[in-house]
C-alpha cells in the first residue's frame, strides 16, 4: 500500500480532491476518525493507496503533522487567490520540517482570482524549496479551460466530470509555454549534471529523461512541483494521480527517512503509530502503518504483544494480519503503543522533534457537573492527552482544579464533546483566575508575645521582629541578630518557620513575596517555651507587621514569543500596546522562511484576550508560547477591583 497525506487550509477543497482521486478507478472506502482525520482506501494503477485527509483547521495542525509521519508523500492543496497564500504558510512549514516530498496543487482554478504566477510567488515567500510549475493554465477570456504540461508539451482541454481531452497547444499559449518550460529545465538542471550539459550545448533533452529527473528530485525532496486543476469538476485530477504514482517514493524511503531521525536502524523499524482515538465500549484505537513484515495479532511490537488487528475503514478483523510493508491498519487493546511514535519489535522510540504540536493558547478550568464526574475527570483527561498531542492537562495553582490548555475554541468544544459522548463525563468550562501576589511597600517593627496557660505546662514565646521589603525577585529571606541568648538557638528555626507560614496569606488574602524578616530580640521561659510557641509567635508577629507595612498588589508578567508570518509583525505592536504590554523586538525565524519570532512582556491577566486578538490579526495562523518572567506592582482602580473580587471569591469558599 502507498500512502499520502492531503493537507492545507480550510475551504481549499481538500476533501473533494481526495474523493475524486479515490474514485478514478472505482468506488473508494472512506472513514473519518473522531478527530477529523479522513482515511480513504482505493485502487489505482494496480496498486492499493491510502489517502489521509488532514483536517483543515489551524487548531488541528498536530493531526496533520502526525499524518505526515506515516506518509510517503503529501499534496498541499491551496487557493488560487494570491492574497490567501499566507494561509498555507503553517502547512509549508511543517511539510518542510518533516522532509516529506510534496506536490503543491492549486485547486479551484475554475474560480480564477488572480494570476497563477502571483499565487506561486506569494507561496514562495514561505517555502525554502523551489516551487516549480509543471503545468500552465489555458484560458479563454477569464475562464480556464485546460492545461499544458511543460515536460511532455501536450495540452488538454477540461471536460466536466470526465477525463480531459488531448488538444493542440493553442497558438496564444505557445510562447508562454516555451518560457515556462525553459524555467522548469533550468531549475531541474541544478540537480542533474547531464541536463545542465544538454542545456549548455543547446540540445533538446528527451522528455523521458526529464520525467526521470523530475521524479528523482521529488523523491529526494529537492523541489516542490506545482500542478493545477479544479477537483469539484475533476479537472487535473488524473494528471495529479499519475504524478503521485510515478514520482512519489516507496515506503522504503519513508523507513529510511524515519530511521535517520531516531536511534534505530531502518531494518529494525517495524511500524509507525500516527493517530489514536477513544471509542465508546471499545477503548483506545491506534492507527499504525507497517514498515516491515509479520505484523498480526499477538506479534511483538513496541515491547509488548499487539492486540487485534482491524481494517481502519470498517473495523473488521484482519485474521491473517498485515499483508505487506506500507499497509495501514488499526489495532485495539494495544494501549502500550504511544502516538505518535516509531516502533520496533522490542521498544517504542520517540517521534522526531518536528512533530511537536503548536503551543496551546486557550486555558480553561473544566468544572464537572457531579461528584461522580469529578472522580472520573482526571483519569479521563489523561487518556485524552495520550491521543491528542495538541492538548495539555495540568492543575490550577491553589485550587487543584483540572486545567486544560487547548489549541483554540473549536478544539475546546471537541474535547468537551468527546468527554460527554465517549466517556459520559459532563463538564462546563471557565476561565482560570490570574495568579496574583502581594508584597509590602515599607518596613515595620513589631513586638509579639505568645502566652497561653493550660492545665499543665504553658506556652510562652516573645519575639521582636523587623519586616522589610526585598528587591524584586529576591523572594523571602530570614535573618537574626539576637544577642545574649534571649532566644535560644534551637528555637530560631521555629521562628523562621512561623514567618514563612505568615507569607502564605497576607492582608490582601494573597501569597506574600519579596519580603525579608529579621529576628532582633526576644525572651523565653525555661519551662513554658517550646518550638511550637516560637513558631506561633513568629507567624502572628509577622502577620501583624505585614498589616502595618502598606500591602501592594503584584501582577504576573509573562515573556511571550509570538510565531507569526512576517507580514503580520507590524500588526502586533498596537495589539501588545493596547494590552499594556512591552514590545521587546522581533527576529526572523531561521527555521521557517517568511516567519518572525516577535517577543513582548505582557500582564498575565490579558493572555486570554491576547490570544483572541492574535487569531483575529493573523487569520488564525499566529501562535504564541509564554513563560513567567516576574511580578510587578499594580495600583489604582484596576488593583482595587482585583482585590475586591478576590475577597468576594474567598468569602464564597
Amino acid at each position: 500500500m502507498r500512502c499520502f497525506t492531503v493537507l492545507g487550509p480550510s475551504q481549499t477543497g481538500k476533501s473533494t480532491l481526495v474523493e475524486k482521486l479515490g474514485s478514478l478507478e472505482g468506488p473508494p472506502r472512506k472513514s473519518v476518525s473522531p478527530y477529523g482525520l479522513g482515511l480513504t482506501d482505493f485502487e489505482f494503477g494496480n496498486e492499493t493507496w491510502c489517502a489521509l485527509d488532514a483536517p483543515g483547521s489551524g487548531e488541528a495542525l498536530a493531526h496533520a503533522q502526525h499524518a505526515l509521519l506515516a506518509s510517503d508523500a503529501c499534496i498541499l492543496c491551496v487557493s488560487p487567490a494570491p492574497e490567501e497564500a499566507v494561509l498555507a504558510a503553517p502547512y509549508l512549514r511543517v511539510i518542510e520540517a518533516s522532509g516529506t516530498p510534496c506536490i503543491l496543487f492549486v485547486n479551484r482554478m475554475d474560480e480564477p482570482r488572480g494570476r497563477l504566477r502571483d499565487v506561486i510567488a506569494a507561496l514562495q515567500d514561505y517555502a525554502s524549496h523551489t516551487l516549480l510549475l509543471r503545468q500552465i493554465p489555458i484560458r479563454e477570456g477569464d475562464k480556464i479551460v485546460g492545461s499544458c504540461d511543460l515536460i511532455s508539451e501536450r495540452a488538454w482541454r477540461y471536460r466536466e466530470g470526465q477525463t480531459s481531452s488531448l488538444i493542440e497547444i493553442p497558438k496564444d499559449v505557445i510562447e508562454r509555454e516555451h518560457e515556462a518550460r525553459a524555467a522548469l529545465l533550468e531549475h531541474l538542471s541544478e540537480f542533474d549534471d547531464w541536463l545542465l550539459e544538454e542545456l549548455i550545448e543547446d540540445r533538446e533533452p528527451a522528455n523521458d529523461a526529464i520525467y526521470a529527473i523530475s521524479s528523482r528530485v521529488l523523491r529526494e525532496n529537492k523541489i516542490i512541483p506545482v500542478l493545477v486543476g479544479a477537483a469539484s469538476h475533476s479537472n487535473g485530477i488524473m494528471r495529479l494521480m499519475k504524478a503521485l504514482r510515478h514520482e512519489a517514493p516507496p515506503v522504503e524511503t519513508l523507513r529510511n527517512r524515519l530511521a535517520a531521525t531516531g536511534t534505530a536502524g531502518a531494518s529494525a523499524l517495524a511500524a509507525v503509530s500516527f493517530h489514536a482515538y477513544h471509542r465508546q465500549n471499545v477503548g483506545k484505537t491506534v492507527l499504525v502503518r507497517a514498515l516491515g513484515e509479520g505484523l498480526k495479532q499477538g506479534a511483538l511490537l513496541g515491547g509488548a504483544r499487539l492486540g487485534p488487528v482491524q481494517d481502519p475503514g470498517n473495523g473488521k478483523p484482519i485474521p491473517a494480519g498485515v499483508g505487506s510493508p506500507g499497509d495501514v491498519f488499526a489495532t485495539v487493546k494495544s494501549d502500550h503503543l504511544p502516538v505518535p511514535s516509531l516502533l520496533t519489535s522490542e521498544t517504542t522510540l520517540a517521534a522526531p522533534d518536528w512533530i511537536a504540536p503548536p503551543t496551546p493558547m486557550l486555558e480553561r478550568i473544566l468544572v464537572p457537573s457531579s461528584e461522580r464526574d469529578e472522580t472520573k475527570l482526571s483519569e479521563t483527561l489523561a487518556k485524552l492527552a495520550e491521543t491528542d498531542r495538541g492538548l495539555k492537562v495540568m492543575q490550577e495553582e491553589g485550587t487543584g482544579a483540572q486545567l486544560i490548555c487547548a489549541q483554540g475554541p473549536v478544539h475546546l468544544r471537541d474535547v468537551c464533546k468527546t468527554l460527554s459522548e465517549v466517556f459520559h463525563v459532563e463538564v462546563t468550562d471557565r476561565q482560570p483566575s490570574p495568579v496574583y501576589r502581594e508584597t509590602i511597600a515599607k518596613s515595620s517593627d513589631v513586638h509579639y508575645r505568645h502566652r497561653k496557660q493550660t492545665g499543665g505546662a504553658g506556652q510562652f514565646a516573645d519575639v521582636k521582629l523587623s519586616v522589610h521589603p526585598n528587591g524584586r525577585g529576591d523572594g523571602f529571606t530570614f535573618a537574626e541578630t539576637v544577642k545574649g541568648g534571649a532566644v535560644p538557638r534551637n528555637f530560631i528555626p521555629a521562628v523562621e518557620a512561623g514567618a514563612r507560614e505568615a507569607m502564605e496569606r497576607g492582608p490582601l488574602g494573597l501569597r506574600v513575596i519579596d519580603v525579608g524578616v529579621t529576628l532582633t530580640d526576644g525572651q523565653h521561659h525555661s519551662v513554658d517555651s517550646s518550638e511550637f510557641a516560637f513558631r506561633a509567635a513568629g507567624k502572628m508577629g509577622v502577620r501583624d507587621a505585614l498589616a502595618q507595612s502598606s500591602s501592594v498588589l503584584m501582577q504576573p508578567i509573562f515573556r511571550v514569543e509570538f510565531h507569526i508570518p512576517s507580514i503580520y509583525s507590524g500588526n502586533l505592536v498596537p495589539i501588545v500596546s493596547a494590552f499594556k504590554g512591552q514590545v521587546l523586538g522581533f527576529d526572523r525565524d531561521e527555521r521557517a522562511k517568511g516567519w518572525d519570532i516577535f517577543r513582548a512582556l505582557v500582564p498575565g491577566s490579558v493572555l486570554d484576550e491576547l490570544a483572541r486578538s492574535l487569531r483575529s490579526a493573523t487569520q488564525g495562523i499566529g501562535t504564541y508560547s509564554k513563560a513567567f518572567d516576574h511580578f510587578e506592582e499594580l495600583y489604582g482602580k484596576e488593583a482595587d477591583a482585583i482585590i475586591t473580587a478576590h475577597a468576594s471569591h474567598a468569602s464564597e469558599h
